[in-house]
């Protein structure tokens, strides 16, 4: 039988009742039962609670036990039906070792699971006694916060790897790719609507130490990340970093090899800024013309490479496909655009060639150099029929859909800047994608960098799992959600939902 999350109630009829201190708030989704994360809980008197990734809040206020306490209820995604003059929400006669259930109805098409990363995952069901699923649900690897994932299968374990990374011993955190290893979910691993058993490379401080050994000046972030054969036919973890000065174009790109002994990564081949190529986002593997590519997406996949050891390391191997001549860099005359003798672009896998993005194709349909009807770019909101600008995102082969899915945040999207996300489909890899549905929504924050973990694929890939950066570094929200901010948050979604159709009307 499938392992799942127990429903609070039953968390307490089969572990007994809570902890004698504190009163327990379940806050669940009314269709299954499940407890909800990241569920915002205000009393009267401005005192804030967020559940845990069991949906719980252990309250424990002396000064309010024994009263009838109003939690006014909301969360990204959900929506409360117990209301009292128009204000969501619950009124609670509270005790200790009280227990108190709420179902809230999910308007998000997928569902959220469960916090990956950061302190106290699982903090409120420790306080109330009750189990949870995980090894560390309270501190793990030091970690306060870490930027976008990303993980593949390596040496028969799953490798993740992780942006800048806050710590809880002091302000300054690691800047050099944080990294952890786990068990496969068919080879000893958590079923992944459970969570994940995280096992972080850490330094002597039980602090994520860096995986990058590069002494150079800058933060370090990796992309990229493949499994290749070298010429002795040994499986070798390699990836692209660059030494970055905040969001400002990057001092030097390279590529690296993951030394098994070391584990860390160490600079292989320096990379010249001026190449318009290079490894990048979270490769997937495709069979295309008798041959294997690593395809990367940002979020569409216009860049790929052969996935052999001797094209992976020579950066002028690699591929864009793009409308522009070979060899160019960005687009600025009609003479830079590839046509044929009748004037058709020529849109094709082109080496030394930089891909058209979005904003430089409006910048030339703007300009009179491109007709509309010959973008690209054309993926529109299924709904509304409005145009939609892709941001981050991951592209996988599904088999239950026999698609090309693609999930992924919008950019400039209501009711936030890059918290909305969506899925499409196609039935090439690199597109045309035509129609999109919103599947997860966070109003004034941002969820980016979105990534479909295939390996957790479940009923022949109608259960799918994502997770992405949850934070409000970019939204203009100045109120950071405590302990939630900047770390990772992981969804499933059921691609059997009628609502997934992608049919225009």
């Amino acid at each position: 039988m499938k392992p799942t999350l127990l429903a609070p109630a039953l968390l307490l009829s089969l572990f007994g009742c809570a902890s004698a201190g504190v009163q327990v708030i379940h806050v669940v989704d009314s269709a299954t039962g499940r407890g909800i994360p990241l569920v915002r809980l205000e009393l009267t008197d401005n005192q804030i609670f967020w559940t845990d990734s069991n949906g719980i809040v252990a309250f424990s206020d002396p000064s309010l036990m024994g009263q009838r306490v109003w939690f006014g209820v909301s969360s990204p995604g959900y929506q409360c039906p117990s209301q009292f003059m128009n204000t969501p929400g619950i009124a609670v006669d509270t005790h200790p070792g009280g227990s108190a259930t709420l179902k809230l109805t999910r308007d998000n098409i997928a569902q959220r699971l469960y916090r990956m990363t950061g302190v106290g995952i699982y903090q409120d069901s420790v306080l109330a006694g009750l189990p949870a699923p995980i090894q560390n649900p309270l501190l793990n690897g030091g970690v306060a916060g870490q930027d976008s994932v990303q993980c593949l299968e390596y040496q028969n374990k799953l490798y993740w790897f992780w942006g800048d990374t806050g710590r809880i011993g002091g302000p300054l955190g690691n800047f050099s790719m944080s990294g952890a290893v786990s068990d496969l979910p068919a080879k000893g691993g958590l079923d992944p609507s459970l969570g994940v058993n995280l096992h972080y490379f850490t330094d002597p401080h039980d602090f994520c130490k860096p995986m990058i050994d590069d002494s150079g000046k800058g933060p370090k972030w990796a992309s990229g990340m493949m499994v290749v054969n070298d010429h002795q036919g040994q499986p070798k973890l390699l990836c692209e970093y660059a030494r970055v000065s905040g969001l400002a174009p990057p001092l030097a790109r390279s590529l690296a090899l993951w030394n098994d002994q070391r584990q860390i990564f160490e600079k292989f081949k320096s990379l010249d800024l001026n190449d318009p190529l290079y490894p990048d986002g979270q490769p997937f593997r495709v069979a295309a013309g008798g041959s294997d590519y690593f395809y990367f997406p940002l979020p569409y996949p216009l860049t790929r490479v052969r996935a052999d050891w001797d094209h992976v390391t020579d950066i002028h191997e690699y591929e864009a496909y793009t409308c522009l001549k070979p060899g160019t860099r960005y687009a600025q005359t009609q003479t830079q655009l590839d046509r044929d003798s009748q004037g058709h672009l020529i849109w094709s896998w082109k080496r030394d060639t930089a891909p058209l993005r979005e904003l430089e194709e409006r910048d030339l349909i703007k300009a009179g150099l491109m007709k509309p009807s010959e973008s690209w770019y054309q993926l529109k909101d299924i709904e509304t029929n409005k145009h939609i600008m892709a941001h981050g995102g991951s592209v996988e082969w599904n088999p239950y859909r026999h698609k090309w899915i693609m999930i992924f945040t919008q950019f400039f999207g209501g009711p936030s800047l890059v918290g909305e996300v969506w899925f499409t489909e196609a039935d090439h890899p690199e597109g045309p994608y035509k129609f999109a549905r919103k599947i997860a929504t966070h109003p004034g924050k941002d969820f980016y960098n979105p990534i479909q973990h295939p390996m957790f694929d479940q009923q022949g890939g109608r259960i799918i799992y994502f997770e992405g950066t949850y934070t409000n570094t970019f939204s203009g929200n100045t109120d950071p959600t405590p302990r939630y901010n900047y770390n990772q948050l992981m969804y499933s979604l059921d691609l059997a939902d009628p609502r997934l159709k992608l049919e225009p009307k």
